[in-house]
């Protein structure tokens, strides 16, 4: 009977907390603790995890601020499962979830894994575009979580576990702002370890609530790539660039759309694709235009992060 440690840090999310550990208390494996780690929040979420003592086994802990890796590797501390799994905490998991891992473990003999992401019925149509665009062939997304690479796939911090005994080999997550689940992920097969996607083991992962919340996260997304591949060169593929041909392309396509016309039938129809494809996947027109203007957040916002890492860490050798 293996017992799992699930890792959740937190920050100023009282409410999504709470969602999350409801879920949790519908697991149909019951053999787990939940460690809870405040990462410096304002507002705490001691409460919302109080009321769940007498439903699940679960521990509290507040420190300072010093980002989700170390939050993540101050609640391992304490761990007293053989598998740990880090979740974020904006998840949502189904009641089958730790059934799926407990059955994909015993039929695979891995040191780590992770699952994909999914949106929920009741997420926002904003929320259910910017999924769609997080997920889209079209938008360079619907790469995480290939089914062609289920032996080889790089899991992320939303949807992720290991053996303890890796976790700690490793040392932890890194003191990374942005791109330490990558960084972690990166180590894991550096070291020599076994890695799986397991398809079974989703969650429901709630997106940004606005399109200015998305354009951060994917920005920083992007610059943080740049760091990735000074601590790790060979972890850059053609795809990471795309977003940052795709924004020098749009501003080459602004400028000369004025003396080749033809260049705002070819944008045309790219927004097209988006549209159709969306409307396809999610049967709603506001979701699939929506999705258009998630899109292009995406791709501007990771393309210039991307562009201004260059130039601020190639370039001028500072640091963000």
């Amino acid at each position: 009977m293996e017992v799992f440690s699930i890792i959740i840090p937190v920050y100023n999310r009282p409410e999504e907390i709470d969602d999350l550990l409801n879920s949790l208390t519908r697991q149909t494996y019951v053999h787990f603790e939940v460690i809870v780690v405040d990462d410096g929040s304002s507002i705490p979420c001691k409460p919302v995890v109080d009321a769940y003592n007498d439903r699940l086994r679960i521990r509290y802990f507040y420190i300072e601020n010093s980002g989700p890796g170390l939050a993540r590797n101050h609640g391992v501390r304490y761990a007293e499962g053989e598998i740990v799994i880090v979740l974020d905490s904006d998840c949502i998991v189904p009641a089958c979830y730790l059934e799926q891992v407990h059955e994909s473990l015993k039929r695979y003999k891995v040191d780590a894994f992770g699952g994909a992401d999914r949106a929920h019925s009741s997420f926002s149509v904003i929320q259910k575009a910017i999924n769609y665009s997080m997920t889209s062939f079209f938008t360079t997304g619907g790469i995480r979580g290939s089914r062609r690479h289920l032996d080889a796939f790089y899991p992320r911090s939303f949807n992720m576990g290991m053996r303890k005994e890796v976790y700690e080999a490793l040392g932890g997550f890194s003191d990374m702002r942005y791109g330490e689940d990558i960084d972690f992920s990166i180590r894991i097969f550096a070291a020599g370890y076994k890695c799986r996607y397991f398809p079974g083991a989703w969650v429901y992962h709630k997106r940004r609530t606005n399109f200015i919340q998305f354009f951060r996260q994917v920005w920083h997304s992007g610059y943080a790539r740049i760091i990735l591949f000074q601590k790790y060169p060979e972890s850059l593929k053609w795809v990471h660039c795309l977003p940052a041909l795709f924004v020098v392309g749009l501003l080459g396509a602004c400028i000369s759309a004025f003396f080749v016309p033809m260049v705002w039938g070819l944008l045309l129809f790219y927004i097209s694709l988006i549209f159709f494809d969306a409307f396809v996947r999610n049967k709603n027109e506001i979701v699939a235009l929506l999705s258009i203007i998630a899109a292009f957040v995406q791709l501007i916002g990771y393309g210039t992060g991307f562009l201004e890492a260059i130039w601020r860490e190639g370039i001028l050798r500072s640091k963000y």
